[in-house]
């Protein structure tokens, strides 16, 4: 069970992505970035994107990083809009965790997994989806409390799954086998 449960231990742990040390992920070789959109850049069911988001995105773009929104929305001309509105890429119905929405991402940004980082705010979606895929993750705080109601279910395991993470090490310090797994094949 132990095993099972890193599978959801993010690399980082932050409290937005202001938080994030662009500098120290391009010192390290990564290259590009997947986005969660919602409750991630801005909150849930928005489009005005936070001025501290807009910024930081224009900041990873000034540092020569590629990046791409990858999210689980249904509302493909909300998500182009935000995503036209930042001058990113985007991949709407990604379904993460599982690997296409992922794959379809590293296509557009002309990178690979272990040069690519994935920053959303769930558990189950974005953390578990990145380090399945062998990139390097970091969990953000939700922006909202306001959410869709699956996620709000989702998070009730999510919390379950953070205390016994938190028993067992620290946040933000992924296992020793998906470090090196993906630090390996840089």
């Amino acid at each position: 069970m132990g095993e099972m449960l890193e599978m959801f231990r993010p690399d980082q742990y932050v409290r937005s992505v202001c938080d994030i040390d662009l500098i120290a992920l391009k010192r390290d070789g990564y290259k590009a970035m997947m986005l969660d959109l919602d409750n991630t850049l801005l909150p849930w069911a928005s489009s005005q994107v936070p001025e501290s988001s807009r910024n930081w995105i224009e900041s990873a773009k000034e540092l020569g990083m590629r990046l791409c929104i990858v999210s689980n929305t249904h509302n493909p001309r909300r998500l182009s809009a935000v995503a036209k509105e930042l001058g990113v890429a985007s991949v709407f119905k990604a379904l993460k965790p599982r690997p296409q929405g992922f794959e379809q991402g590293l296509k557009i940004l002309g990178c690979v997994p272990e040069n690519t980082v994935v920053v959303g705010d769930q558990l189950l979606t974005d953390i578990l989806g990145g380090n399945w895929a062998c990139m390097y993750t970091i969990l953000v705080k939700p922006m909202h409390p306001k959410e869709f109601i699956g996620t709000r279910l989702s998070r009730l395991v999510e919390r379950w799954i953070w205390s016994r993470l938190s028993a067992t090490g620290a946040h933000g310090t992924n296992c020793v086998a998906n470090k090196s797994e993906k630090r390996d094949t840089k």
